[in-house]
């Protein structure tokens, strides 16, 4: 379908019409997503006009940053399904969380359940500053209690830039990777874009999110991309249909 492009497309033009986004921040006033119920409307009208179908949204729990539990997204989520309803927007939309990895996630899954993005599956993030000091003990323990990471934007985390090992060992213990589409078009800068081209390439990722906060995310979508190959791209996008409601 790419071949169809003499020049580089926008963002925008690669996403198909049933798209199914994993991952994003549209439940309200629940972390650094949408502030409002108005911010929500907006964000979810523009990712329906890009080509989503299906939200799985995805509030960030950070221990004495974003305190988010299962039962006050859960909450929030059902308010906003009734709130989007009232504005005649019928779409299939959940939540799951996405689980900075520390400590208290690993109280979490050792004591209850997840919120994943469907069966096992659930969404987890590093600190940008550094990998945490357990990280391959919480993995392993993650998976033991029958789990499966899939880490949100590896390719932001700069401490791993200049060492794809890193990368290849966490593949190797049990990560899926999951590519923030706006790390194609330059959104975090031309370092990031590189080692997201890399990864692509090297066929790391199987699974793609907008992780759409604000409006300034959805501008981006109009710009054009910067990666040469886009056929490891357009696998990652295809894959996210395991995730279609059932």
């Amino acid at each position: 379908m790419f071949s169809l492009f003499k020049s580089k497309p926008t963002l925008k033009d690669l996403i198909p019409d049933n798209h199914i986004d994993i991952h994003s921040h549209l439940l309200p006033g629940i972390d650094d997503g949408a502030k409002t119920f108005q911010d929500t409307l907006r964000l979810t009208k523009a990712l329906q006009a890009i080509g989503v179908s299906e939200f799985i949204t995805t509030p960030h729990i950070i221990q004495h940053v974003w305190d988010n539990t299962s039962d006050e997204i859960q909450s929030k989520k059902a308010e906003t399904i009734h709130q989007l309803e009232k504005n005649e927007i019928i779409v299939p939309f959940r939540a799951a969380a996405e689980y900075l990895m520390d400590d208290q996630f690993v109280r979490l899954f050792e004591t209850g359940q997840l919120l994943t993005l469907k069966d096992n599956y659930v969404l987890v993030e590093m600190s940008y500053i550094n990998a945490p000091i357990q990280l391959y003990s919480i993995l392993f323990d993650l998976q033991v209690a029958g789990y499966i990471p899939v880490l949100a934007h590896p390719e932001r985390y700069l401490f791993y830039q200049n060492n794809f090992n890193e990368y290849a060992k966490l593949k190797k213990a049990g990560c899926l990777f999951q590519l923030n589409l706006l790390s194609i078009v330059g959104y975090y800068g031309a370092g990031i874009t590189k080692t997201a081209e890399q990864l692509l390439q090297k066929g790391m990722y199987t699974y793609v999110g907008s992780d759409v906060h604000h409006n300034n995310h959805i501008k981006a979508f109009d710009l054009k991309v910067q990666i040469k190959d886009l056929a490891p791209l357009s696998e990652a996008i295809v894959n996210n249909q395991f995730f279609k409601f059932d």
